[in-house]
């Protein structure tokens, strides 16, 4: 491995339960021998192991919450060591708050204190002779990644995946065009980044969030009387969980397959959907667990025979890119179900690796799963497809080596002994 490269990975809080793929990427290039450190914009989540994700929190460089002075002062440092740099630095800050159209007005003055937060991290990563920083999350993540690239005179790159994406999508063209590279999660990704800024497909690698399939073995579907089905995720509407209680209760009055969900996760719409469950027929079988964490996603999977997320695109316009959770659950072997999302189709494919409905089309989704319940058979075959498209694709030292590749293309590593 290139020993004199030292890459930064940053996220909006790094580590966190909610982005396993992010950290999962860091240790899966750690272990191919790539020097790997950490900040976070937000304070990291302490507590989340008793191993590698608490040493990676206690190590990760935070930017916000090391408080605003601390960022003052960080900033006045780098004008006094660096005055034209510094000041290169600030004007690009500047002209960007004011004339880029990828910013809304109300977010202008934002972007200047995500840039002087950007010389903070610049001042602080230099101390550990980063050589690239590569951001997961297109919005303030990247923003802030941008100038202390700038600042340090070292490349950057990024990975978007969704909300950073549509509703809180902030100098997309500016990070597309100034980029070493822009990891793409699919290839519909690819597909919208070229719409914004041509550069070759090279320069848009596809590269996958995967999950590690040597951790997750897959277990048998339980097949009982009841269709066991589970679902996880941020209680947001793109996630369609309204659509899934609303298909138990038609499933439970026409009495024509026995079936209990499970759903687990927290989020804005957790009172209107308790409100849904309460209001549910008594032989409708609904439970709302709340959060929980990875582990306890995975233990629940070996008693789901069906994972279910039917997936639409928001009034807000938000969508998700290719939840990372429905590659779990194929990864154990899972039959799954999800809205037909551009990105989504990426991952399944209907009828052969799972069940794609259209995005939040509630009959649809009701007549998958009486035909999945009365038909085991067919939910075991897709699962065992499932798994094999994870494999293939998916995996998550498939695309570790995919970053590694591309780092090497754009010179971010002068070598790499494969492993």
């Amino acid at each position: 491995m290139d020993e004199s490269a030292r890459i930064l990975y940053m996220s909006g809080t790094l580590p966190v339960r909610s982005e396993t793929f992010v950290y999962r990427e860091i240790l899966a290039l750690r272990s191919l021998g790539l020097d790997v450190r950490t900040a976070s914009v937000h304070a990291p989540v302490h507590g989340l192991d008793e191993g590698v994700l608490d040493e990676m929190a206690a190590k990760t460089i935070e930017i916000y919450s090391s408080g605003k002075l601390q960022v003052g002062l960080d900033s006045l440092g780098e004008l006094c060591s660096r005055p034209v740099r510094t000041i290169g630095t600030v004007w690009r800050v500047g002209m960007d708050a004011l004339f880029s159209r990828d910013v809304l007005l109300k977010r202008r003055p934002k972007v200047l204190w995500q840039g002087f937060a950007g010389l903070a991290l610049a001042r602080r990563a230099r101390q550990v002779g980063i050589t690239h920083i590569h951001a997961h999350m297109a919005h303030v993540p990247t923003t802030i990644a941008m100038y202390a690239s700038r600042q340090l005179g070292v490349s950057f790159s990024f990975t978007g995946h969704a909300i950073d994406l549509f509703p809180n999508r902030t100098m997309l063209a500016e990070k597309l065009h100034r980029a070493a590279f822009v990891n793409c999660i699919s290839h519909w990704h690819r597909r919208f980044y070229q719409s914004i800024h041509q550069r070759d497909d090279e320069e848009y690698p596809i590269v996958r969030c995967g999950v590690d399939t040597g951790k997750y073995p897959t277990t048998p579907a339980p097949g009982g009387d009841e269709l066991a089905v589970f679902s996880v995720g941020r209680l947001v509407e793109k996630k369609g969980f309204d659509v899934l209680i609303d298909a138990a209760r038609i499933l439970a009055e026409a009495g024509e397959t026995s079936m209990r969900v499970t759903i687990a996760g927290g989020g804005p719409e957790d009172e209107r959907l308790k409100e849904m469950v309460e209001a549910l027929p008594k032989d409708a079988k609904v439970e709302l667990i709340g959060e929980i964490d990875n582990d306890m996603v995975m233990e629940m999977m070996n008693n789901a025979d069906v994972f279910a997320l039917p997936c639409r695109v928001a009034r807000s316009g938000d969508r998700d890119g290719i939840p990372v959770v429905l590659m779990e659950a194929m990864a154990r072997g899972r039959c799954v179900i999800s809205g037909g999302l551009e990105t989504i189709a990426e991952l399944i494919e209907d009828g052969v690796s799972g069940v794609m409905i259209p995005p939040g089309d509630l009959d649809h989704l009701v007549d998958s799963l009486k035909k999945l319940g009365n038909d085991r058979g067919m939910v075991d075959d897709l699962g065992r497809a499932a798994r094999r498209r994870i494999e293939d694709e998916f995996d998550l030292h498939i695309n570790a080596k995919r970053i590694i590749q591309t780092m090497l293309a754009h010179g971010v590593l002068k070598q790499w002994d494969q492993q």
